[in-house]
């Protein structure tokens, strides 16, 4: 709930994760920690689809937070940097949406499992979210570096 919070509070406020800033610092500090935690919660005894979307999550966030230190990148790298956070930020509410879907309301659930219409679309849904955000994300960023 931590990593949502701040990171929703920092796309409104700021337009993008900034690790610079305090949401951006609390954004990451939480994902780890909600990715280290998940691992012992699970109860599935093994690696899971959730675990592997929280190792994603991690390795696009330590590619995000390098990036900008690899000068072949050239001008690209603010936009690649943004795009690693708000990748780990999608990726973040993959299994939300999955867990929420199929456990409420806890007499009828919505949904009946990961395969259903309703979760399929709801991902769908999300990932075009993503897509518009951060085509909005890179159109921000360039209006700010020409003005």
């Amino acid at each position: 709930m931590l990593p949502l919070a701040a990171g929703l509070y920092s796309f409104a406020r700021h337009r993008a994760i900034d690790p610079a800033r305090p949401p951006g610092r609390v954004y990451l500090a939480g994902l780890v920690l909600s990715v280290l935690t998940a691992f012992g919660l699970s109860s599935t005894g093994g690696i899971n689809a959730g675990h592997i979307l929280g190792i994603l999550a991690l390795l696009a966030v330590g590619g995000a937070l390098l990036v900008p230190r690899l000068s072949f990148f050239g001008r690209a790298r603010p936009y690649l940097a943004q795009l690693g956070f708000s990748f780990s930020f999608f990726l973040l509410l993959v299994p939300g949406i999955n867990e929420t879907l199929t456990r409420l309301p806890v007499a009828h659930p919505l949904a009946a499992g990961p395969d259903s219409p309703l979760v399929r679309g709801a991902l769908a849904t999300w990932a075009g979210i993503f897509v518009l955000g951060a085509l909005l994300q890179w159109w921000w960023m360039r209006s700010q570096r020409n003005a």
